[in-house]
């Protein structure tokens, strides 16, 4: 073939508009049949949009084609190929049509692509690249498609056959439907894009729920139902809770991590593990993509983009709630008029519920001078009085509540959880900075979360040096830091764990905790490692492991520094003096 260039059309390739029209209607008269006339607004347009290919040999106009898209992408048509009559016999129809089908199987993937035609080489040409000759019927029906025959001499024998047959022969490529997994969670975001996915692109879904916890057995059961009503081929439930807490509570307990100090960062640690477990089922079942709800405006749109870029960055990204910028009304409505009349009524409040804890948005939370009121919060207080819960813990993993052995510490936070949640415990509002640099505001309710932390934190001054618990901590502010930060993924993370996995080899006994309404306090500690129980001395009372001149001396040495910076100083001890 000659050295022609085989482009996408772009803006240079305007002025060439009048030759390409002209190009197609000389083509009409001389084959004495239709190809449909464009208006050179309508060319202009698909070149704009980049859905046109054009063929150029220097600066000379050879062949042209454009794409077009019906019944909402769900069909796509290769339209408009002509070469001009010089460059025939050269191969160069069939590397335009070449080009267009690349192209509309990359822009529009799920996409049947379909044409009608008279010439026998574009028939070769289709069925070189798998088309196969159909009837009508199994074309679009969109009426503006067909209202392009109109210019077409051969219109009135279409209208005559009712629009089933006519001299053209219809051809259609059926594509392999791509697959995608998409992050379900049941809710109208996730649902929509199921939906949408299914019927509008042609995808083959496959719903995945990543149960971290939350989730009960009857709405685990629904959600598969409803995942197949909307369209997905298969719904899976992911129960990754064990390898969650295995994986990341275990070490923000070992360090009492509280992001800004008051929040046990659930929701964020719980997003990195549901996108791990999702990147992992997409590559077992070899899908081309993976879909989630976030929007635009969150933290989970960073957590779950980042890592599925390094868990299976082959794979696609759908965001349809975020690219697409859907109100929640558009979402409600599509659904609706597609056959699920689900009762997605826009809740006061939103939540998420985990094993770690539970984070409630919306309604005063976007009011910074408001808290919650007690009806926001997923578990009301219906226990008064108080009563005391112990805690037990073995190299700072919890084993016991209140005498009872776990092996398995899902099962000992679910424990607490059951005691402590009752009386309200574990409220609060947390304020931070998000992600992508906005302040945000959420409330929570964590009972079992709260109540372990601060027992093993309170345990922890009792076993550890004083070193050991000030850098911990310098530690622990970064890890739930980087997991808040999508951040889970960045080795150091390891080394971290490894860290805090050492500190905790004495931080072993049982530590006592009173329970009241909205309310708990540390009441004492029983451990074998407790070092305010040595032989050295009893803070306050007596020392047995130095003399009264031993403590002289050691308070002499220890003011030297104070008294050496001030005797050379008597002009700011005089007026310390005067000052005190």
């Amino acid at each position: 073939m000659e050295d022609f260039i085989i482009e996408v059309a772009t803006e240079k390739h305007i002025p060439y508009i009048p030759e390409i029209l002209k190009t197609i209607e000389d083509a009409t008269k001389v084959r004495g049949t239709g190809i449909a006339k464009r208006k050179p607004e309508y060319i202009e347009q698909k070149i704009r949009e980049g859905k046109a290919i054009i063929a150029m040999k220097a600066d000379v106009f050879a062949g042209f084609c454009y794409i077009e898209s019906w019944d909402h992408e769900k069909f796509v048509a290769n339209s408009g190929l002509i070469v001009k009559p010089e460059f025939r016999g050269k191969g160069l129809a069939k590397a335009i049509k070449k080009k267009a089908f690349e192209i509309s199987r990359s822009r529009f993937p799920n996409a049947k692509i379909f044409g009608l035609t008279t010439g026998a080489a574009v028939m070769k040409i289709n069925t070189e690249l798998g088309y196969v000759p159909v009837t009508f019927d199994e074309l679009t029906s969109d009426p503006t498609f067909w209202k392009g025959c109109e210019s077409c001499i051969n219109y009135d024998i279409l209208t005559r056959n009712n629009f089933t047959r006519c001299l053209c022969t219809g051809m259609l490529y059926r594509p392999v439907p791509k697959k995608v997994v998409v992050a379900y969670s049941g809710g109208l975001d996730t649902s929509f894009t199921v939906s949408y996915l299914a019927h509008e692109k042609g995808y083959e879904v496959y719903a995945a729920c990543a149960d971290t916890g939350g989730f009960s057995k009857e709405q685990l059961k629904q959600n598969e139902e409803n995942a197949l009503k909307l369209g997905a081929k298969k719904y899976i439930t992911l129960d990754v809770t064990g390898e969650y807490y295995e994986k990341s509570i275990k070490y923000m307990i070992y360090g009492n991590v509280l992001r800004n100090g008051t929040y046990p960062v659930s929701v964020s640690s719980e997003r990195i593990f549901q996108a791990m477990a999702i990147a992992k089922y997409a590559k077992e079942i070899g899908a081309d993509a993976i879909a989630h709800g976030s929007t635009g405006a969150g933290n989970d749109q960073v957590r779950f983009d980042m890592t599925f870029m390094v868990m299976a960055p082959e794979m696609e990204i759908i965001t349809l709630t975020r690219d697409m910028a859907l109100s929640r009304q558009f979402e409600v409505d599509y659904l609706n008029a597609h056959g699920f009349p689900a009762d997605f009524a826009k809740l006061k409040y939103s939540y998420n519920v985990g094993l770690w804890g539970t984070s409630i948005c919306g309604g005063e939370i976007l009011d910074s001078r408001q808290g919650l009121p007690e009806e926001a919060y997923l578990k009301q207080v219906e226990k008064t009085g108080s009563e005391e819960i112990a805690l037990e813990f073995a190299q700072g993993t919890l084993v016991g509540v209140n005498g009872r052995k776990y092996t398995d510490g899902v099962k000992a936070i679910q424990a607490v959880e059951e005691i402590a949640s009752p009386y309200g415990i574990g409220r609060d509002m947390h304020v931070g900075d998000t992600i992508i640099g906005i302040k945000g505001r959420v409330g929570f309710e964590a009972a079992a979360a709260m109540l372990i932390i601060a027992a093993h934190k309170f345990l922890e001054k009792f076993t550890l040096s004083k070193w050991q618990q000030y850098w911990k901590e310098q530690v622990a502010v970064w890890y739930g830091m980087f997991i808040h930060e999508s951040q889970y993924l960045e080795p150091v993370m390891r080394d971290i764990e490894a860290m805090l996995e050492s500190s905790q080899r004495n931080v072993n006994g049982t530590v006592v905790m009173k329970l009241s309404p909205k309310h708990f306090e540390t009441v004492g500690v029983d451990s074998p490692d407790d070092l305010v129980k040595n032989k050295l001395g009893e803070y306050g009372e007596m020392q047995k492991g130095w003399t009264s001149d031993d403590a002289k001396g050691f308070i002499k040495v220890c003011s030297t520094p104070l008294r050496a910076y001030y005797l050379n100083h008597k002009d700011e001890a005089e007026k310390l003096e005067k000052e005190l």
